[in-house]
């Protein structure tokens, strides 16, 4: 008898202006697997290898994304929990359909997403029932960062740590992203990466903030891609005490501010300024500048504040009323930039899901 299940994953957005790898926010678009398959047998260890998954993909990236089960992110991480939870191989007549609606490269959360539907995949398909804690261990031991994977595992507004691990732990937890998720050449067999290296227990915690339901998120999505890590290397190696103290300060703020109802746009927007990586990813995306200068409350009534979306290029505008007006100001600031964009009013949603279907 087949078993099927839906798994549903938002978007995210980190960083909200001050809160640099440390929050994030989930986002009304989504990264959905329908999956089925034959169960496993009662004994994992004697599957022959069957054909491999069959995958298909559609919205966002689908010109792109490998449709190859050991070359496709959400099927290697799903095949790496199963693996560290004694399920050698991908459950037998395996078909996963992926729908999504999250460009990639644009700072909301897509590689983030895809990571997750593994996890989530990995611990539907094996029945593993993993803890909340558990799935992040997973998750962290691909994507490093913990600000939107936490954010599209859990849901809504959410603050991220890295825990001080012990000398053992930190080993386990920093091994090559290569040992953990082997790239599959062509003459792999099926003992190929088999006994991946397991995650230690509680490399990340997190809560979740208040968020007033009235708030809602205007995404301005230029229609060009922007590498993280590229959006990275621009940054310091060093920042002076008064650059880390401003945003120190403005985050505090922030993680209450946007609980209140009313939410207060003269003190948000002033919360939701940064020193830490906006001023220095201004060169990788033209108008960046101005449209955070000139988008602000008093020009534009219902705006609460206005940030750089993760790494970029999307800026996110939080805000309770004046959504068109916002999106008119952008196009307008980024068409003189050379840049088109495209604009989605969002919903700040809960975190990912799994159904089983019938």
């Amino acid at each position: 008898m087949s078993v099927r299940f839906t798994i549903t994953v938002p978007a995210t957005s980190a960083n909200i202006g001050p809160g640099f790898d440390v929050v994030g926010l989930s986002l009304s678009l989504f990264l959905t697997l329908s999956v089925s398959h034959t169960p496993f047998p009662a004994n994992p260890e004697s599957i022959i290898l069957s054909p491999p998954p069959k995958i298909t993909y559609s919205g966002e990236g689908a010109d792109v994304v490998p449709l190859d089960a050991y070359k496709n992110l959400t099927t290697r991480v799903a095949l790496y929990v199963l693996r560290c939870n004694g399920y050698p191989h991908f459950p037998p007549d395996l078909v996963v359909h992926a729908h999504n609606e999250i460009p990639f490269g644009r700072g909301l959360g897509s590689s983030g997403a895809a990571v997750i539907a593994g996890v989530l995949l990995g611990d539907s398909l094996g029945q593993l029932n993993l803890s909340k804690s558990r799935l992040l261990d997973f998750a962290l031991m691909v994507e490093r960062h913990p600000d939107n994977v936490t954010a599209a595992l859990v849901g809504g507004f959410v603050g991220s740590y890295l825990r001080e691990l012990s000398r053992d732990a930190l080993e386990a937890a920093s091994v090559p992203l290569a040992e953990v998720l082997p790239e599959y050449p062509p003459e792999a067999g099926e003992e190929w990466g088999k006994n991946p290296p397991p995650p230690p227990l509680g490399i990340g915690h997190f809560v979740r903030f208040p968020w007033a339901k009235e708030i809602k998120a205007v995404a301005l999505i230029p229609q060009f891609e922007l590498s993280t890590a590229k959006a990275r290397d621009i940054l310091p190696l060093a920042y002076t005490r008064a650059d880390l103290v401003f945003n120190l300060q403005r985050l505090a703020v922030l993680t209450t501010a946007l609980g209140q109802s009313p939410p207060d746009p003269e003190l948000i927007y002033e919360a939701m300024k940064d020193k830490v990586h906006q001023p220095y990813r201004k060169s990788l995306i033209p108008g960046l500048p101005e449209v955070l200068s000139s988008i602000t409350p008093s020009t534009h009534p219902g705006l609460l504040g206005i940030c750089l979306s993760g790494a970029g290029p999307t800026i996110l505008a939080l805000a309770t009323d004046g959504f068109e007006s916002i999106i008119s100001s952008a196009e307008s600031v980024f068409r003189q930039a050379g840049v088109e964009i495209k604009s989605k009013v969002l919903n700040i949603t809960e975190g990912s899901s799994v159904e089983v279907r019938a």
